[in-house]
């Protein structure tokens, strides 16, 4: 699937060169193949006739496979003390065919699997499959604006130079995104006239209107995944026969005073008793017969197994074709069939599946300012929610909560891209997919103001207070909208919403702290197992190229664990919610018999104790290798359920040590209520405490428990539980689940809550010297550059470009004239492809006096035209941030984690050019410089 038959190779090429060149630089993005072909026909007589064989032969632009996966950091040497005659630089020679192979990434790997993020249709299929969507206009917005009351060029933009649109796995460039929204808004405000008026309000309102109607999709999403779950999840027992679509709950809903195991609904009938009626065995019935496990089992499967089956083909990184993605840095350049120049043993590019785990890690990457084309499009919220509530539904130990920021994402990117704001400018963009996240959170347990701090706090990379406000207004419209529809049918925002009235005591405080250690324990080690088992087993054994077989194989062990413990068999927000519940004296609902009757016998209280014991053990081991599985997932519910069980035995015992010495001093102030201790609360407390110990959330995490027992009478508790965890794990394990997935998938993402210890390293030691350069002294040409940018290919660093060059006065060094872009200068080749022997040109707005004879000329230069396909100059970044080889790495840490900045370039203290640093060599080199510390 990576390259086209040979024999349609010259139909093909045929079919793109007959459509025609794009109309100018500032056009949008042509055919991936046609901007290919253009680029591989530069320098060549043949006609499209007998290009097939032109491409035989071996030439400059076919792809060298090394085995790099998109999106990985650069390579880092092994592990070694720095040293000041060792420095660590970032090679990247033209002349090295490639680097070593990066850490691969052994979770989202498959042997034998096609390039990553190429085609995979050929000949006709392909355009006509392109041809199909949506087009796309030019990134940058352009020169004159039509709307505008006076036709004056906008000097602005042209000043920081042009952009085109980001391939997949690129960094975007916060910088000139942000500059780029100001010269658009200053447009919008030159006009006076009532419709430039209305134009203005309209876009100073866009933005609110965006996240209502993203809040609003949200919840009716969350809707819609929710009653999918309850209903599939209890089909796996049994149907309904007066509505064979509904839940047991709405089937045959019934007091809260009457829950337990017990529990008998006239209208609901298991399995096991429809076999029964069949074959006339009555033995045959019940709900732990042997027919009913057979049943359960096979339903449980067969939901895991579609829901992994749809991940795996409806959302492979292979399958998403977008003309955004550059044509001759990806992996499928030779499109020729001939595939002489690499080696069938070396291992092929990952595939990430994107509907896939919770989503969270990758939305954190994307929100840093990463691309992933397709990853938050319709076909994989489709995927997302639809797998979701079938991978829920089996019964495996995952939860909903976590893939609903990833749902919530898709429906704000796609709402938000209607709009050529938010469309063309991908940080803007990341600030309605700030406001999605905290509806996402809202959604998921009914807590808008615990969205708003979880995606401040945990997610977004850009928080300003505007993104704050519209991420409020966004999860509170979603959590509105959600109370109307009523997913429950209890007139709650989630399952385990609970009330208590009781106060808590300062001698509680003590195992308030024991949860917290113990919940600290569990999540660092939880996240160990977790990366190890990714890492070595699931990506280290015959499990990384049978996906589906994994899947199969944990279900069935949930299964087998699961289905003789009626806790560990039950729901996961079902469980938490009996956890949570309060037992109260004379009621008859004893939530599943989790409430102890009579806490002074050591007989009643034991098998309560030993059934939640079994239950926790089963569904912590069963979720260090769930989650990571090829099929929608999160963490949340499962590690919630973890916590809540190891509260509710806490709670139990102090239960019965308050029952057997009421006169002590600790229990004192109980004033003998035997009802004092709530062992709900300490269910509460201990989820609290391991979610925290997993994901490392604080704030956030202690206001979302805060909304859902709708008091403030517990914040001390769960506060002290919460920041108890988080520094016990991060004293056991430094980063969290959520943080390992991105270093096993090694996805480029800057922490910019990390804090380093720079020693006595220098900025020369990060510094690339050997990165190609163009200079604008020497003749270059259409073919020279085409050459030039194949290099970037061959070094598989494609988030690149070129410095522009010129000598310095006493002609001793090298000055900065300007900065152009991989994908810029690929776009503007492909325009220019039928000159291949013509001079490109560089200008600059700026004028120097002191210019030597032999580049004077240039500058004096006049400006071409505009529509001159020879003159890159729009293109060119003439102010690229720069900083002195002297400088402190921590200013130079800043510059990436504060500006956003997608390279820095580094000049001597005479200001002469000295080399440049992208933001996945100084990834990479923060890497290393972990691994050291």
């Amino acid at each position: 699937m990576s390259s086209l038959p040979k024999n349609n190779s010259a139909s093909s090429l045929l079919a793109s060169v007959q459509s025609g060149p794009p109309s100018g630089l500032l056009s949008g993005p042509s055919d991936t193949d046609y901007r290919r072909q253009r680029l591989q026909r530069i320098g060549s007589l043949s006609t499209p006739a007998t290009q097939n064989q032109a491409n035989d032969e071996t030439t400059a632009l076919r792809a060298v496979s090394n085995g790099t996966n998109y999106g990985t950091l650069p390579t880092v040497r092994p592990r070694r003390a720095y040293t000041q005659s060792s420095l660590w630089v970032a090679r990247r020679p033209s002349t090295v065919p490639g680097l070593p192979l990066a850490r691969s990434v052994t979770a989202i790997s498959a042997p034998g699997s096609p390039s990553a993020f190429s085609p995979t249709f050929t000949g006709d299929t392909f355009r006509s499959r392109v041809s199909q969507q949506r087009p796309i206009s030019a990134y940058d917005a352009p020169l004159v604006d039509a709307h505008a009351e006076t036709a004056d060029t906008n000097v602005d933009v042209r000043i920081n130079g042009f952009r085109v649109w980001y391939s997949s796995f690129t960094s975007i460039d916060w910088l000139h995104d942000a500059i780029k929204d100001s010269a658009r808004f200053a447009r919008l405000r030159r006009g006076k006239s009532i419709r430039s008026r209305v134009r203005l309000a309209f876009d100073k309102s866009l933005g609110w209107i965006i996240v209502t109607i993203v809040g609003f999709l949200t919840a009716i999403a969350a809707f819609l995944v929710v009653r999918a779950e309850q209903w599939l999840f209890d089909l796996k027992q049994g149907y309904c026969m007066t509505a064979w679509w509904q839940a047991r709950h709405f089937c045959c809903p019934e007091p809260d005073d009457y829950k337990s195991l017990d529990d008998h609904c006239p209208a609901w009938r298991i399995w096991s008793d429809v076999f029964a009626s069949w074959t006339g065995f009555s033995e045959l019935g019940g709900e732990e017969s042997a027919v009913q496990y057979l049943v359960y089992t096979i339903i449980a499967i067969l939901l895991a197994s579609t829901s992994s089956l749809l991940t795996i083909y409806l959302t492979a990184s292979t399958s998403f074709v977008t003309r955004k993605e550059s044509g001759v840095l990806s992996p499928d350049f030779d499109k020729s069939g001939e595939q002489s120049t690499s080696s069938p043993s070396q291992p092929k590019r990952g595939v990430m599946y994107y509907a896939a785990g919770s989503g969270i890690p990758e939305i954190k990457t994307i929100l840093s300012g990463f691309v992933i084309h397709g990853y938050l499009g319709g076909r994989v919220l489709f995927t997302k929610a639809l797998g979701l509530a079938l991978s829920v539904s089996s019964g495996l130990s995952l939860g909903k909560e976590g893939p609903f920021v990833h749902i919530a994402s898709c429906i704000g990117n796609i709402v938000s891209r209607y709009h050529s704001k938010y469309e063309n400018n991908e940080a803007k963009r990341r600030e309605i997919l700030s406001a999605a996240c905290a509806a996402g959170v809202a959604v998921a347990f009914g807590a808008p103001i615990g969205g708003t701090l979880f995606s401040l706090e945990e997610v977004s990379y850009f928080f300003p207070p505007k993104v704050m406000w519209r991420s409020f207004f966004c999860a509170m419209i979603a959590a509105v909208t959600l109370r109307f529809l009523n997913p429950f049918g209890t007139n709650k925002l989630v399952l385990f919403q609970v009330t208590y009235d009781k106060e808590w005591h300062a001698y509680e405080l003590i195992f308030f702290i024991l949860l917290g250690v113990l919940g600290g324990v569990y999540g660092a080690y939880f996240s160990k197992l977790n990366y190890r088992w990714s890492r070595d087993v699931r990506g280290g054994t015959w499990l990384k190229a049978h996906p589906v077989a994994e899947v199969v194989l944990v279900t069935l062990v949930t299964t087998v664990l699961c289905f003789l413990n009626p806790y560990a068999r039950m729901g996961g927000t079902e469980l938490i919610y009996n956890l949570f519940s309060e037992c109260r004296t004379g009621s008859k609902n004893s939530h599943f018999n989790l409430c102890v009757l009579d806490p002074s016998n050591f007989d009643h209280v034991w098998p309560i104790v030993q059934a939640i014991s079994v239950a926790m053990i089963v569904k912590g081991c069963l979720t260090i290798i769930t989650f990571g599985i090829k099929l929608p997932a999160g963490i949340f519910i499962p590690t919630l359920g973890v916590g809540a069980c190891a509260g509710r035995i806490v709670g139990i015992a102090v239960q019965w040590l308050q029952y057997h010495y009421p006169d002590s001093t600790v229990f004192a102030v109980c004033k003998g209520d035997m009802d004092c201790v709530v062992p709900g609360l300490y269910a509460m407390v201990g989820a609290a405490a391991a979610l925290s110990g997993v994901t490392r959330t604080t704030v956030s995490l202690a206001v979302i428990m805060f909304e859902l027992t709708d008091t403030l009478t517990y914040a001390v508790p769960v506060m002290l539980s919460v920041l108890v965890a988080k520094t016990v794990a991060d004293a056991l394990e430094p980063k969290g689940i959520y943080d390992l997935v991105i270093e096993l998938s090694q996805l480029p993402y800057l922490d910019a809550k990390h804090e380093y210890l720079w020693s006595n390293l220098s900025i020369k030691e990060v510094t690339d010297r050997d990165v190609d350069v163009i200079r604008v002294d020497r003749h270059n040409t259409v073919q020279s550059l085409r050459d030039q940018l194949q290099s970037l290919l061959n070094a598989e660093h494609d988030d690149g470009g070129f410095p522009i060059l010129r000598p310095s006065r006493d002609e001793d060094g090298v000055r900065m004239v300007g900065y152009i872009g991989a994908s810029e200068l690929e776009h503007a080749l492909t325009v220019a492809a039928d000159g291949a022997t013509e001079e490109v040109r560089f200008h600059t707005t700026y004028s120097h006096e002191d210019l030597g004879t032999s580049y004077s000329s240039w500058v004096e230069e006049p400006r071409q035209s505009e529509d001159d396909p020879f003159d890159f100059s729009i293109y060119m970044d003439q102010a690229p941030l720069t900083i002195q080889s002297n400088s402190p790495l921590e200013l130079l840490h800043q510059f990436f984690v504060k500006l956003g900045a997608r390279y820095v370039i580094v000049t001597d203290t005479d200001g002469d050019y000295e080399g440049v640093i992208d933001k996945k060599t100084w990834l990479a080199f923060l890497s290393e410089l972990e691994e050291k510390s």
